[in-house]
């Protein structure tokens, strides 16, 4: 009888929403465009880009109906049927959010799911360097077209290529040109946003304080981005990229604590970064770490070879190592896609790596010693699938302030982490196994890395910091993880929250809250 009251109501959800749907909207609603939970392809598309697979299994809550808006005038009359109607949204573009909120709601149920993937349209203008961008095309499809258009342009930000355009930008929006050119958020020109009355906004009309909160304030707490004018920024026509991986065996750990002290003082055309996970190449074939430094220099490889003979000789670069190229196809190379992949591989919508996870992030100011290290070393030998990511900040992260846009972590970061831990299937006693190591990890990492506040990358999610309360957050509980993410910054961006959205319309559990 509960199964059968639940589907009544569920279906008489879906008939309101789709009969407000053609009142609001301009442009008609084909039903088509809505997938409800009792039909053969709402799995597919719920799960079609739900990157961690940690929140598709049967217990974890579903949307009411996913929505794939065709148009603007779509979106703003979802806004104005769910506010409406009562029934709590989330917003989808690439469904990287690393706890879900894009897709899942633990808070609130009856929710719904407005996925942005089929707003993917984009208009580049290489006269003026820049480009007019749906927030449902991935940051792949983005970097193909500018390419498709000039060797010599590019666009500062991720090298996960599956991200959504939408949400990766809200949250800053960083990769392999982060040195030479910040963070995407810190190359916005303009953005379009539906708010919480369903109106369209650009620029001009939402004002400076809400431009401002949307690049780097994170995704899902001022409205839906609808689009982003983008600032594209000059490359050479030929650049070149290395990938050279060393083991414990091999000298990683002195080799580590050297790049600690050089990577962030490099001339900022050049990028290395450190992938560091487990591979079965000790002695005797057991598992061992793997440090793997992986390269762009905006330049020919003699010049590389020069600064990295001067900086950092103990890597040993050779000739050989290095590869000439273009900037797309180090895109490709660098997003770790299989060798000898083109850059049609960019319209892969859907993650190469998409498992079960669980991440984490810190931002280091001073090197970590050797024996921190070889401690470090221990713990992720311990681990089934650990990976970290080491990205080297200073260049232009040095030279913009803390305040230009809500993300802060600019000037005395030498470094950023990314900490993951991933598994293969979904059996709960194995997801926590992995969530309490990489808690423990964390913590042992403490010591070491940013404090008062501890700094956190929004993009890299974690609900280990805090969550808001069902619909009511109370601003001093929200400061601990919001100034995690944003120091400073947080308050400006209650500030404004308070200000376009007092009834607090868009929320999740790490949106901002509005001051009561």
């Amino acid at each position: 009888m509960l199964l059968a009251s639940s589907l009544t109501i569920s279906i008489q959800i879906q008939e309101s929403f789709l009969h407000c749907l053609s009142a609001k909207s301009e442009l008609s609603v084909p039903s088509s465009i809505l997938y409800v939970s009792n039909t053969s392809s709402y799995s597919s598309i719920l799960q079609s880009t739900a990157q961690n697979l940690r929140f598709t299994g049967p217990s974890v809550p579903k949307p009411e109906f996913i929505f794939t808006p065709l148009n603007e005038s779509h979106v703003q009359a979802a806004v104005i049927c769910s506010k409406q109607l009562r029934i709590h949204m989330r917003i989808r573009s690439g469904g990287h959010d690393y706890e879900g909120v894009s897709y899942v709601s633990e808070n609130e149920t009856p929710f719904i799911v407005v996925d942005l993937s089929k707003l993917r349209s984009m208009s580049i203008d290489i006269d003026n360097s820049s480009a007019w961008v749906e927030a449902g095309a991935t940051i792949g499809e983005v970097y193909y077209r500018i390419a498709e258009k000039s060797k010599i342009h590019a666009f500062p930000a991720g090298a996960c290529t599956s991200l959504g355009v939408g949400g990766h930008i809200t949250g800053g929006a960083y990769g392999f040109l982060l040195r030479k050119y910040g963070l995407g958020a810190d190359n916005v020109l303009d953005a379009k946003i539906a708010d919480a009355s369903g109106r369209v906004l650009d620029r001009a009309a939402m004002g400076e304080d809400l431009f401002w909160a949307i690049s780097g304030g994170g995704g899902g707490s001022f409205g839906i981005i609808l689009s982003w004018k983008i600032k594209l920024v000059p490359v050479p026509s030929t650049v070149t990229i290395f990938t050279v991986a060393r083991t414990l065996e091999e000298g990683a750990t002195k080799i580590l604590y050297k790049w600690q002290q050089v990577a962030h003082t490099l001339d900022e055309d050049l990028f290395v970064r450190v992938l560091i996970q487990l591979v079965n190449g000790g002695q005797n074939g057991e598992r061992t770490v793997s440090t793997s430094y992986g390269a762009l220099y905006l330049g020919g490889a003699d010049s590389l070879l020069q600064i990295m003979q001067e900086k950092f000789p103990e890597l040993g670069l050779t000739r050989q190592d290095c590869n000439e190229t273009t900037w797309i196809q180090s895109v490709v190379t660098n997003g770790l896609f299989p060798s000898n992949s083109t850059p049609e591989i960019l319209f892969q919508r859907q993650n190469i790596f998409r498992n079960y996870f669980k991440g984490k992030s810190d931002y280091v100011k001073e090197p970590i010693r050797e024996t921190v290290l070889e401690g470090l070393w221990k713990r992720l030998l311990e681990e089934d699938n650990p990976i970290m990511l080491w990205s080297p900040y200073g260049g232009m992260m040095s030279r913009i302030s803390e305040s230009e846009t809500p993300f802060p972590h600019r000037k005395g970061n030498i470094f950023e982490i990314s900490y993951l831990s991933g598994w293969q299937d979904g059996d709960n006693k194995n997801a926590t196994k992995h969530i309490e190591w990489i808690r423990r990890l964390y913590d042992y990492m403490a010591p070491y890395v940013s404090k008062n506040p501890r700094g956190a990358y929004v993009n890299y999610r974690d609900f280990d910091l805090g969550m808001n309360n069902k619909s009511n957050t109370n601003f001093n509980e929200a400061r601990v993880w919001g100034e995690k993410y944003f120091k400073g910054n947080f308050k400006r961006l209650v500030r404004v929250k308070t200000k376009v959205d007092p009834h607090n319309f868009f929320r999740h559990e790490q949106s901002i809250p509005p001051l009561p």
